[in-house]
């Protein structure tokens, strides 16, 4: 009798907690009903905050953040989970999932009865649904009405969303030891992979630890032999319903090798700081959560490269007071920073190895003259030929000097861009029209630049401040046939993107600039013996004062930039371009280069507009009989300036007295020479450089007689005829041509042909030059002989109606 009311009233006491669970559960489901947390269905991935996993262009680890609640949570679709790892999960978790509806009365009535009728240990009967809710809303699950509150919500979860949403959200925010939550960053921190390519070892490792919040806490403080016990438990259980390899098992007996966080990955820190920074802002202005993933334009074999050949040139040169240098190395194809090194020691705080140089304003020397010349191409002032002259001068108030303090006097464009003197290049950039200097640099984005006032022509030799990027970026358009593109800091599925894409020089300008800089020398240090291939085009540059050394190279489809100096600016003797940042720029594209560096993707061959022609070394000016050296050069047809040369020039002497004499001429007395016919500045400069030039004989008084002082006869133009309108007519895009022909004297070997300033081409006497105007007007066409005899006409062009 005492049994049977002792069983009524155990069966008493079972029932009256499931009525009051019934019960709360309806009155529950009337609050869900008139209060829904879920209304609208927010999406759960952006639930909490995420971590960013960095990697470069190949999926290498960079580096795994932080969330904004300092935990590791790494958002992992459930493709991008292994399914055992799924099944493991379910498996150790909730085996019933897909068949219950949030909650299992099963196990809640099972635990209830544990917890507070027995008084075990504690069993809360949590289903992955209800674990999820805990998860989300940060219940507190310890006693009935948290228990009830977590039903409740995982009730609505079910409502909203799919299995496999829930399923997918739980293995992303479960907890996985110490900071770390969800499968996707605990696969990295742990294993060093994603969540996609684990062993099973590693899916039953995982699936053991969501489960006791004791052992998650002890994983890096050797508790792990209590978490081998787990994992083999539940590996007991899987071999039941599997087939294990022998592998496998002998894997799975193995102690346990987990890595921690103070094992993640730290790598190009600079360049993901940049990278990082820029997606924040991105993010913030378009309210959107950071992505889990940033596949960068980074190239992690590269950046190993030019990481270890900077600290290992800072460290030969500590000697020399240098202990800082950057680096910058560029795919134009795709304008990817391929490689970015923003000090010599990331965590040497002395040198404040965290500031990231190549964002740094420097003076860059003499790095930005080849765009000087590219713009005086374009602009038709000079032509890779065209003499300067390097001879002391002032532009105003200002009187620049070269570095040597040296003058050259005559000296080709191309002899002045690759010897770097400063002169010339100021000359050019004083006749520069529209764009200026000042222009071009503010349309290729160079931000930070006073007023053009602030600078005058002191910019063209480096008296504005840019950054490496900016350097590197402007070097790069050089590749891209003159048009600016902005530098790329994430993978790009298309080559080269066009967006913010900006022409500013044409692609004639900058194969010409491109050309002269492959023909600068390597330094003596860097030399080898065996051509480069590709060529390197490059340039150095040294800052007032010693506080900056730069290098710059085009080579193939790579743009690399150095710098040498010191972030706070301190002097140093040492910090010549050519002395410090030569060496480590040529030293570095060896290392590339040996490792196999792809070279192809960017093609070196002059634009078909570009055209050579026979010019006078001396002058850059196309050459007469009287011409003693003699070169091939290019010229933009239409656009470059080519003149005839003058230098050189006969003058009839009297062979005793040696002085000019007026016609008529007797070949027993009289004797004709060549002279060269130099400015009375660059006279100068040979005399002060002790280099002796013949003086020209003072010019004979011979009044009328004088027109007559050159032989022969002067070339007569027969086509176009004077005083008519040419009619011509365009059919498509080819336009009937205009024939140019002349009559020439008999010791003419060639005619050159001119409209108004721009060079046509050369013919020989009996022959004709088709010309096809650019446009109606009325020409100025010009012929000059070899010898410097000219004959002029003017003709108007039309269009036929």
């Amino acid at each position: 009798m005492a049994e049977a009311e002792g069983r009524a009233r155990a069966g008493h006491r079972w029932h009256r907690p499931a009525v009051v669970l019934l019960v709360a559960l309806l009155v529950g489901a009337w609050y869900l009903e008139r209060h829904d947390p879920l209304r609208g269905s927010p999406n759960l991935e952006n639930w909490r905050a995420q971590s960013t996993l960095v990697t470069d262009r190949h999926g290498q680890w960079l580096r795994l953040t932080l969330a904004q609640d300092e935990q590791y949570r790494l958002w992992t679709p459930l493709a991008g989970i292994d399914p055992r790892l799924r099944e493991a999960m379910l498996l150790k978790e909730d085996r019933y999932f897909y068949w219950e509806p949030g909650f299992n009365p099963w196990s809640l009535l099972r635990g209830a009865y544990r917890s507070y009728l027995r008084h075990q240990h504690p069993q809360g009967g949590s289903t992955i649904t209800m674990q999820l809710a805990r998860l989300l809303w940060n219940l507190d699950t310890r006693y009935p009405l948290g228990k009830l509150r977590q039903i409740l919500y995982a009730l609505d979860l079910e409502f909203h969303y799919s299995k496999a949403q829930i399923l997918e959200a739980y293995l992303n925010y479960a907890p996985f030891g110490r900071n770390i939550q969800g499968v996707g960053a605990a696969s990295r921190i742990y294993f060093g992979h994603s969540a996609a390519s684990l062993s099973l070892p590693e899916v039953l490792t995982l699936a053991v630890l969501p489960q006791d919040p004791g052992q998650r806490g002890r994983i890096q403080e050797g508790g792990n032999t209590a978490l081998s016990v787990a994992r083999q438990r539940l590996y007991a259980q899987w071999r039941i319903h599997h087939r294990v390899t022998l592998t496998e098992d002998a894997a799975l007996r193995l102690p346990l090798d987990l890595s921690g966080v103070p094992q993640l990955p730290f790598r190009a820190p600079w360049f993901v700081e940049q990278v990082l920074l820029e997606q924040q802002t991105r993010t913030l202005l378009k309210q959107e959560q950071m992505p889990a993933e940033l596949r960068t334009s980074l190239d992690l074999g590269m950046q190993r490269i030019v990481a270890g050949q900077l600290r290992s040139f800072v460290r030969e040169q500590r000697l020399k007071g240098i202990r800082n240098a950057a680096a910058l190395l560029v795919d134009t194809r795709d304008m990817g920073v391929r490689a970015l090194v923003g000090s010599a020691d990331y965590f040497d705080r002395e040198i404040s190895g965290q500031v990231n140089g190549t964002l740094a304003k420097r003076s860059p020397g003499s790095t930005l003259k080849p765009f000087i010349y590219a713009l005086a191409f374009d602009q038709g002032l000079v032509t890779p030929a065209t003499v300067l002259r390097d001879v002391p001068s002032a532009f105003g108030p200002y009187t620049p000097e070269n570095f040597d303090s040296r003058f050259e006097g005559p000296i080709t464009v191309t002899e002045a861009l690759i010897r770097s003197r400063n002169i010339p290049a100021v000359d050019v950039a004083a006749h520069l029209h529209h764009p200026s200097f000042y222009d071009f640099l503010r349309m290729a984005h160079i931000a930070g630049l006073a007023p053009e006032s602030h600078y005058g022509l002191a910019l063209v030799l480096g008296g504005g401040e840019i950054s490496m990027q900016d350097l590197a970026g402007l070097y790069a358009l050089l590749n891209h046939g003159g048009v600016w593109r902005p530098l790329s800091l994430l993978a790009s599925s298309t080559p080269a993107a066009t967006q913010g894409a900006t022409r500013l020089l044409s692609p004639e300008a900058s194969y010409l600039t491109l050309d002269i800089l492959r023909q600068n020398p390597a330094p003596l240090v860097a030399r080898t013996g065996q051509p480069q291939d590709p060529p390197v085009a490059w340039k150095t540059g040294t800052s007032s004062g010693f506080r900056d050394a730069w290098s710059v190279a085009v080579f193939g489809p790579y743009v690399l930039v150095v710098w040498v100096g010191n972030f706070d600016g301190t002097a140093n003797p040492a910090l010549i371009g050519a002395e410090v940042a030569a060496p480590l720029l040529f030293r570095t594209l060896d290392a590339l280069r040996a490792n196999g560096m792809a070279m192809e993707g960017v093609r070196s061959l002059p634009p078909p507009r570009l055209r050579r022609v026979e010019v006078c070394l001396s002058s850059g000016a196309l050459p007469t009989v009287w011409c003693p050296r003699k070169g091939w050069s290019w010229f933009i047809p239409g656009v470059s300036p080519i003149a005839v040369d003058t230098v050189y020039r006969p003058v009839w002497i009297d062979r005793l007295s040696g002085r000019a004499v007026c016609p008529p001429y007797d070949p027993a007395r009289h004797e004709r020479r060549v002279y060269a016919f130099w400015p009375s500045e660059l006279r100068q400069v040979f005399a002060n450089a002790g280099i002796p030039r013949t003086r020209p004989p003072t010019p004979a008084a011979c009044g009328n007689a004088a027109e007559t002082s050159v032989e022969g006869s002067a070339p007569r133009i027969r086509s176009p005829l004077r005083g008519l309108t040419y009619l011509v007519a365009a059919s498509g895009n080819t336009q009937a041509p205009l024939h140019l022909s002349a009559d020439a004297d008999g010791d003419v070997a060639r005619l050159y042909w001119f409209a108004d300033k721009t060079y046509l081409g050369q013919t020989v006497s009996g022959q004709s030059l088709d010309w096809r105007p650019g446009r109606p007007g009325v020409y100025r066409l010009r012929v000059v002989d070899d010898h410097g005899r000219a004959d002029l006409r003017s003709v108007r062009v039309a269009l036929r109606p």
